[in-house]
């Protein structure tokens, strides 16, 4: 989210980027290969575990009633792998989004119990006059309600006090026509696809 006027923005070191996702380098079996006391399980024709274990996830797969809990870190995970369209590097690495930053709410506050939540992400320039904030904004909103299942609302602003136009650019991310147009235009998705493709 950068011009030539912030070649250098401050970027943070993946490695110190929080997640839940499990990083290759810590992972020895899958640099390793299998370790020489591994053994491939047996495979028992009538044992009466695996048939429970499988009726039980079928039964389970076929409930709605089930609501599968997310919370922030888990939408963090979604968005901090996606690229900067400028800069060779993902929003995560440079703290336009973070995970302080990220908040999911009941979407009607009278009702805590319901299922349907809005995620609030606030977005962070790395300038103040960033002339991509609206497509870095945009590319966080589709990535999320790509992943996410339907009750989820999602709601992408800029952080207040962040950029000098952000009241203008909060009002195109929060207005759903002016969202539909800009996803016919081939142009700006193509620039949205390739932030996306940087995404794990």
């Amino acid at each position: 989210m950068a011009d030539p006027q912030n070649a250098n923005p401050t970027i943070l070191n993946a490695s110190d980027l929080p997640t839940r996702r499990r990083r290759a380098s810590s992972d020895k079996t899958a640099q390793n290969g299998p370790g020489i006391f591994s053994y491939p399980s047996p495979a028992y024709s009538n044992d009466p575990f695996s048939q429970a274990t499988n009726s039980k996830a079928e039964s389970d797969s076929d409930s709605d009633s089930i609501v599968e809990p997310i919370d922030e870190q888990e939408i963090y995970d979604l968005i901090s792998t996606i690229s900067d369209p400028e800069h060779p590097l993902s929003l995560g690495s440079l703290a336009v989004v973070s995970l302080p930053d990220i908040s999911i709410k009941p979407t009607i506050p009278s009702r805590p119990q319901s299922t349907l939540q809005t995620v609030t992400v606030l977005v962070t320039p790395t300038i103040t006059h960033c002339s991509l904030a609206t497509v870095i904004g945009l590319g966080v909103r589709v990535r999320l309600e790509q992943s996410l299942p339907a009750r989820f609302r999602v709601d992408v602003r800029i952080k207040e006090g962040t950029h000098s136009t952000a009241e203008e650019v909060n009002k195109q991310l929060a207005d759903k026509e002016r969202v539909a147009a800009a996803m016919e235009n081939g142009t700006l998705m193509g620039v949205v696809k390739k932030m996306l493709e940087t995404c794990q």
